[in-house]
């Protein structure tokens, strides 16, 4: 147990970093468009965690440590759900809902496309 713990907390550090640093990125180019990182990193958690569902169907024998620490640690820190429902809060409150609405649909629609593609690409 303490070995997927330990798993789970180093992937979630490794996770949070690496969506600070795309959220960095991502504002530093277009600050205007502030809700691009959160859509940026929700679609690729998606397409990851699909491709590593898919990947842990296929191979059983992948320790639990591994699969809690990649899904939980590292997809949990980098995946921001709660910054996706502030970026839409804030939408609406600047009188931007159909622009809010676009955000809600691209992100559940493509959150789900992205998940179906990864769990696909392991089944070629």
């Amino acid at each position: 147990m303490m070995v997927t713990l330990l798993a789970v907390a180093l992937g979630g550090a490794f996770g949070t970093l690496l969506r600070f640093t795309v959220g960095n990125w991502v504002n530093a180019h277009w600050p205007q468009h502030f809700y691009s990182a959160t859509l940026l990193v929700n679609l690729v958690g998606c397409l990851l965690i699909g491709v590593l569902y898919g990947l842990f169907l296929l191979r059983p024998e992948v320790p639990a440590a591994v699969r809690a620490g990649l899904i939980v640690g590292v997809l949990g820190g980098f995946t921001t759900f709660s910054s996706f429902s502030l970026d839409t809060l804030r939408l609406l409150e600047s009188s931007q809902a159909p622009l809010a609405l676009g955000y809600v649909a691209v992100s559940v629609l493509g959150g789900l496309l992205a998940t179906w593609a990864g769990l696909s690409l392991t089944k070629l």
